[in-house]
């Protein structure tokens, strides 16, 4: 574990001291799990991102042409 000192508005630190109150922990474990669990999302949608972008293309439709744009909407 490292420690890490950080500095935060007086509003925020009395909200996360109630936060960490409500959850039986620490303020500084609650900033580390919060930070955690942000993380573990960012790494999940940037393997999910890399996964979709590495399959080929696939075509939409295998034969004929697309409608026109106004043949869609009406103007």
């Amino acid at each position: 574990m490292r420690n890490v000192t950080i500095t935060l508005p007086e509003q925020v630190a009395r909200w996360a001291r109630v936060l960490a109150a409500q959850e039986n922990t620490s303020v500084s474990r609650l900033l580390g799990e919060m930070l955690e669990e942000r993380m573990q999302r960012e790494e999940s949608y940037a393997t999910a991102k890399q996964s979709f972008l590495s399959r080929q293309a696939a075509e939409l439709k295998k034969s004929g042409s697309y409608p026109r744009r106004d043949e869609l909407h009406e103007r």
